[in-house]
């Protein structure tokens, strides 16, 4: 008997996956996790690991928990479906997926023939399945002239946050001058070009830092979702950046 490991959190769409594995010739025992952190603790209790994961989950997303999972059991098989192609999920998940390990992706926005054959193609025949939006993606991901480096994505982050040049420096342990560097390469990558938006009229027309997070938006490279938990870890080292600063005096 398959044993196939669903870790979604939205009771509809388990029902979805639960019906369509029903439907299958092999006879399959489904184990359902609402949330990351159960789905690994889950998946660390079989020895070969067939997992079915939404990417955004309460407590661990399903980059995080593939990462944990994939950690210690590389030879998992997981197929990421989500209603996301998200440029952050895809660069999150090529800097993760193990050396041989076979995954794959598929959008829920699928027809469902082409979800339960992603599924079959990655859990039973045990090869990758890319769903073709998301082959597009990782093409711009990939590419040397638009991918964004790690600190080019820090620097992103600490935009869509609202960060200023001081702040940034400080949390990123930089002079201003290295902040406002990381900054102007980050806008090269996503080609923002201050003299593309300036008249002799209007002068300086768009302020490039909310045009940054303007186009990463558009690309997907942030998200809402994300940005929360990004927030979450920004207001935690404020905390502790506020503790050490010198009281000013009156």
């Amino acid at each position: 008997m398959l044993e196939i490991l669903i870790a979604e959190d939205n009771p509809k769409d388990f029902e979805f996956l639960e019906h369509l594995l029903s439907d299958w010739e092999e006879e399959v025992r489904v184990v359902h996790a609402t949330n990351g952190q159960t789905a690994l603790e889950l998946g660390l209790e079989r020895n070969d690991p067939l997992v079915i994961s939404d990417i955004q989950m309460p407590e661990l997303n399903g980059v995080d928990f593939a990462r944990e999972l994939w950690d210690k059991k590389p030879q998992a098989r997981i197929v990421f479906w989500s209603q996301f192609k998200d440029e952050m999920y895809v660069r999150s998940l090529s800097k993760i997926v193990p050396p041989e390990t076979v995954y794959g992706y598929i959008l829920k926005s699928s027809q469902r023939e082409r979800i339960g054959s992603a599924i079959r193609t990655v859990l039973l025949e045990d090869q990758c399945w890319i769903d073709p939006e998301v082959r597009k993606v990782q093409g711009r991901a990939g590419h040397s002239l638009t991918a964004l480096s790690d600190i080019e994505y820090e620097a992103l982050l600490d935009i869509s946050l609202g960060l200023t040049d001081n702040l940034i420096a400080q949390r990123r342990y930089l002079s201003r001058r290295g902040a406002q560097s990381r900054l102007n390469s980050l806008y090269n990558k996503l080609a923002i070009d201050q003299e593309q938006f300036t008249s002799e009229k209007f002068g300086d027309s768009f302020n490039l830092r909310n045009r940054a997070v303007a186009v990463a938006l558009t690309r997907g490279l942030v998200n809402a979702f994300e940005l929360e938990r990004e927030e979450e870890d920004f207001q935690q080292w404020f905390k502790r950046f506020q503790r050490t600063q010198k009281p000013v005096d009156d």
